[in-house]
């Protein structure tokens, strides 16, 4: 299994337009915990640019259905998103 890091650059006004959505993503983010896919995630405060989410898993294709299923990215909250392997040093 593999770390990876998801990025997210997010829009300006992302705290206040999240807010119809952000249910649906904690239900989401939730469910990939249970799988023991997601480890932890949040975004990054001041600015409010990016959110982090770290994955443990086989594939990235786990971190891909994610990313199709997640209300802020189909919701243009998400300008933009990157997937990096992360070789983790100290645990």
């Amino acid at each position: 299994m593999t770390y990876y890091i998801l990025i997210y650059h997010v829009v300006g006004d992302y705290v206040t337009r999240r807010a119809p959505y952000r249910e649906e993503h904690l239900r989401l983010a939730r469910e990939a915990q249970r799988q023991g896919n997601l480890i932890l995630g949040g975004a990054l405060a001041d600015p409010v640019d990016q959110a982090i989410l770290v994955f443990h898993c086989n594939d990235k294709s786990v971190i891909e259905d994610f990313i199709h299923k997640d209300p802020y990215v189909n919701n243009g909250l998400i300008t933009q998103w990157e997937i990096r392997p992360w070789t983790v040093a100290i645990q």
